[in-house]
């Protein structure tokens, strides 16, 4: 009775010479590309396959060698674990050198999606090792999870919290529109519109759960409110007709180009911005990877 075969695990410089060959095509390639002897690289070769019970390369159908169905079979597993390696490797690098494992960001709900993006992008090819993890609130719910400790840095609203740790940094700001569904009475009113009309109406706000922004109201008018916690949920409530309310001009541009929503015009609103702050705490000082977000946030000019 044959014994069993049990494939052993192969060494990573054996992995490294066998994707050189794959990538190079021939022995003699990989041996250029790896700067060693081509009778180096055959041995190496040779004892990969020894490890794994498998023969990996055909030399005998053509004079260059080409995968048999074992090492196509292998290819994918031995290329996923050099570049874990390669990752780890330049993980270590990263720590040496100081740079964070992970920053954690938190990002008010009003903060506009393209420029999240942008940074998000810019921040993954300049810090590939450094993981990012994005969480999203509103109001003082923000400053809170910086303040905690729960995030490193923060993008917030321009909201009053009494937190004098946390340094600031005003970089933008975006329009906020008050708007209403077309067949709301408010959209139906001719004239000029004042607070004073509006109040008479239920208006939608955006409110939170954070202790820091508890009793606190931001650019309530009406007498009878619907207090939502969720950005989308307000914006969807708009869209039906419930009640009115002001968004980012940036998330209801579309809807009012195409009557799904109504801009109230008001010379009472017409200004109304809504800045953004950046937060971190002054006793943690952040890492390099969290100073270049700081940097990138306060130094671009953000147009909308």
């Amino acid at each position: 009775m044959p014994t069993a075969k049990t494939p052993r695990a192969p060494t990573l410089d054996q992995i490294q010479v066998f994707l050189a060959v794959v990538d190079a095509g021939s022995f003699v390639g990989a041996a250029r590309q790896l700067s060693r002897a081509t009778s180096v690289i055959s041995y190496a070769i040779a004892n990969l396959e020894s490890q794994l019970e498998l023969e990996l390369f055909d030399r005998r159908a053509t004079r260059k060698p080409q995968l048999t169905d074992a090492g196509r079979a292998v290819l994918a597993d031995l290329r996923k674990v050099s570049i874990g390696v390669g990752d780890l490797l330049a993980k270590a690098q990263g720590l040496l050198a100081g740079l964070e494992a992970q920053v954690v960001l938190v990002v008010d709900v009003m903060f506009p999606t393209p420029w999240l993006v942008e940074v998000l992008q810019d921040f993954q090819q300049t810090f590939p090792t450094v993981a990012l993890r994005l969480n999203v609130e509103a109001l003082g719910a923000v400053a809170q999870q910086v303040q905690d400790g729960i995030a490193d840095i923060g993008i917030s609203g321009a909201v009053e919290v009494s937190l004098p740790q946390l340094e600031r940094h005003t970089f933008a700001g975006t329009r906020l529109v008050p708007v209403a569904a077309p067949a709301h009475p408010l959209s139906r009113h001719e004239g000029e519109l004042t607070q004073a009309l509006a109040r008479n109406y239920e208006q939608l706000v955006l409110t939170d759960r954070s202790r820091l922004t508890e009793g606190k109201d931001y650019g309530v008018v009406a007498v009878r409110t619907l207090r939502v916690t969720d950005l989308n949920a307000k914006y969807a409530l708009l869209l039906a007709g419930v009640g009115w309310g002001s968004m980012p001009e940036h998330m209801v541009r579309g809807d009012i180009a195409e009557g799904r929503l109504k801009a109230l015009k008001s010379s009472e609103w017409d200004h109304a911005i809504y800045r953004f702050q950046t937060l971190c705490r002054s006793d943690v000082p952040p890492g390099p990877a969290a100073r270049w977000v700081l940097k990138r946030l306060q130094e671009k000019e953000w147009a909308t």
